[in-house]
């Protein structure tokens, strides 16, 4: 294969089946070529050796927008797994750090916590 191909499905060891890049919408590239190894660009951004003998397939995975599919409501969620999120204000004093109280309570600390009673506070990215 040229060099700066995309390729997906990628063995890592031979004869073991597509390992590396299969996620949707996933893609490796090949950056270079060297004696019986080949250098891959990962989607995670790490370069890594592979055996020029491991078998890919060549292009881009499938199903690119998966991510921006607007699902519409709880139960379609549900189906697919996700559980729903509850905040600590809601729960029992005994289950998280903020709960409990009559009513809805404010939180009866200084700063945020998290289950385990450890404080945090959001970060601006």
């Amino acid at each position: 294969m040229p060099l700066g191909t995309t390729i997906h499905n990628i063995e890592i060891t031979l004869g073991n089946g597509g390992q590396l890049a299969r996620a949707a919408g996933a893609v490796a590239k090949l950056i270079a070529k060297e004696g019986k190894s080949t250098t891959l660009k990962l989607p995670s951004r790490e370069v890594r050796l592979i055996s020029k003998n491991c078998s890919a397939t060549v292009g881009q995975v499938g199903n690119v927008g998966v991510n921006q599919k607007n699902l519409g409501r709880t139960g379609s969620k549900r189906w697919l797994g996700k559980r729903p999120v509850v905040g600590g204000v809601v729960m029992n004093h005994v289950d998280h750090p903020h709960g409990g109280g009559e009513g809805r309570a404010p939180i009866g600390r200084k700063k945020t916590h998290n289950p385990l009673g450890l404080s945090y506070t959001w970060k601006k990215k």
